[in-house]
């Protein structure tokens, strides 16, 4: 008989073993749920991505020439004249950005190096400007490349001029493409130029 209660106690013993085994993988299989559910819900896998659709960035919209924010005499604005009416040129208004610090480089080949300001125009909202403020220096960057490719032949001459425009505006666009998925730069202006 005393065999029988030394089996018996043993065997009370691996039923509390196996429930608390089993109670224990229960709360890990529960937690685990509990986390998916947590990372799907919010990584926004569910809802067509209505998580991430919240945080998307508008793009830049066209604005047109009858919306225009006109300049007042010194150059702020918010000018109270309306806007001319008149035939041909573009539909959409342009947008106007003087980049404060001007650009010197070394030219290809050359014991010469230009000195520039630029400004430069968008047909689309003040989205664009704000890009370009944002990653000015990654657009400074880019835009000393090109100035820097530029042989000394090309900065004395009108068209030449006209082609380093070009240059920098894609260069401007390529690197406002990369880090906000839209460029928008419609033309770049030199505000000075000068060629030692």
């Amino acid at each position: 008989m005393s065999d029988e209660k030394a089996e018996a106690a043993p065997k009370k013993k691996g039923k509390f073993g196996k429930l608390l085994m089993v109670g224990g993988a229960l709360l890990l299989l529960i937690g685990g749920g509990v986390g998916a559910g947590v990372y799907v819900g919010t990584s926004g896998m569910l809802g067509g991505g209505a998580a991430h659709a919240a945080e998307a960035k508008p793009e830049p919209q066209l604005v047109p020439k009858d919306q225009q924010e006109r300049a007042t005499v010194d150059g702020a604005a918010g000018g109270t004249t309306p806007t001319p009416k008149g035939e041909g040129g573009s539909q959409y208004a342009s947008t106007y950005y003087v980049m404060e610090k001007e650009f010197t480089s070394n030219l290809l080949d050359s014991v010469h190096f230009v000195q520039m300001g630029i400004a430069i125009s968008t047909p689309y909202d003040k989205t664009v400007i704000e890009n370009l403020k944002t990653h000015e220096l990654a657009v400074r960057s880019a835009v000393l490349m090109q100035i820097g490719e530029t042989p000394e032949e090309q900065v004395f001459s009108s068209a030449g001029k006209q082609q380093l425009q070009r240059r920098i505006a894609k260069a401007m666009n390529d690197t406002l493409q990369e880090k906000e998925g839209f460029g928008g730069i419609g033309n770049v202006y030199f505000t000075t130029f000068v060629v030692q």
